[in-house]
């Protein structure tokens, strides 16, 4: 006879109603934390281009001692933009780890952008200078947005951000998605013409494209800036110029990672230093009033683990999502 198990399923809607910004803050703080005192593991990355233009990828993971198993399969399908869908595609899938069999799916684009965003603050809360009020963003999509949200959740001294788009024409989309933030704030938003002379202005640089090539000149960043470089995490791609690197002080999210999929590919010999170091106090970082700094995220699969597993926590206990028989 079949044993008689169950399979929960959290689209979006209801994974955006469960998982909210500061428990994607303390999501990814507590993955930092597993990943760099070793009490998590991410497994081998799988980063393949498609014949179709594609990326598809896997990043999975464990947490032993927290009962977490699972993965994301995720990427990017450029063509869906002439859908007027979203090109970010990913699912998440847990298991219970003393039976391998499949316990939670979730919409994976709902955690993928939220946790990022929430690396992404991290990043900023430990490295930008926190007189920073001028703040600039490439990009104006998903991720471009949830960076800036988050930046004006945790920087309220941020007076000023300018976006610059893809095609060099104001986004009303994107403004509309800031606004909330920014108008709580008193944050002034404006399209930017200049891509130089926004970075020039800037204290904070954010860039959240897909990562075909450098964004701005070298010696157009300020001493004393900091960047959250989002949009490289794939071999080939990046958004950085030549020679940046070199001047800055450089952080990731995962070092070895960064050096295959990041930006520090372009400087695989420049000294890097995981986040999670400082954020669990095993390294000290005093920032100097002329550091450039620059955090390469290229995403770690704890950090998916771990908000999947407070939604599978939470539907649980609100018996809210889809079960469907899984009979084993």
């Amino acid at each position: 006879m079949p044993k008689n198990t169950r399979l929960l399923l959290i689209d979006r809607n209801q994974a955006e109603s469960l998982l909210g910004f500061d428990d994607a803050l303390e999501a990814a703080r507590e993955a930092f934390r597993l990943h760099t005192l070793g009490e998590g593991r991410a497994f081998p990355l799988v980063r393949e281009k498609l014949a179709s233009g594609s990326v598809f990828g896997i990043k999975s993971g464990g947490v032993e001692g927290r009962k977490i198993l699972g993965f994301k399969a995720a990427g990017f399908w450029p063509g869906n933009r002439a859908l007027d869908g979203e090109p970010h595609q990913a699912t998440i899938l847990l298991f219970d780890p003393d039976t391998g069999r499949p316990s939670c799916v979730i919409d994976g684009n709902v955690v993928t952008t939220l946790r990022t965003g929430a690396a992404g603050g991290l990043g900023l809360l430990r490295l930008a200078r926190r007189d920073s009020v001028r703040l600039c963003v490439f990009g104006t999509g998903t991720q471009a947005r949830i960076q800036a949200r988050f930046a004006l959740r945790l920087m309220p001294g941020l007076r000023s951000l300018v976006y610059v788009s893809i095609d060099g024409k104001p986004d009303a989309r994107f403004e509309a998605a800031i606004a909330p933030e920014a108008a709580g704030r008193g944050c002034a938003v404006a399209h930017a013409a200049g891509r130089n002379e926004a970075v020039g202005q800037s204290d904070v640089i954010i860039t959240a494209t897909p990562g075909t090539g450098a964004l701005f000149d070298a010696d157009a960043v300020r001493p004393g800036a900091h960047i959250n470089a989002v949009g490289a995490d794939t071999a080939g791609k990046r958004e950085l110029p030549g020679g940046l690197l070199e001047r800055s002080r450089l952080f990731a999210d995962d070092v070895d990672q960064a050096r295959v999929l990041g930006e520090a590919q372009w400087a695989k010999e420049h000294p890097c230093l995981a986040l999670g170091e400082l954020l669990t106090g095993k390294a000290i970082f005093e920032r100097r009033p002329d550091d450039i700094t620059v955090f390469d995220m290229t995403g770690i699969a704890l950090q998916d683990l771990t908000a999947a597993q407070l939604l599978l926590q939470r539907a649980t206990a609100a018996n809210t999502g889809t079960w469907v028989e899984w009979p084993w």
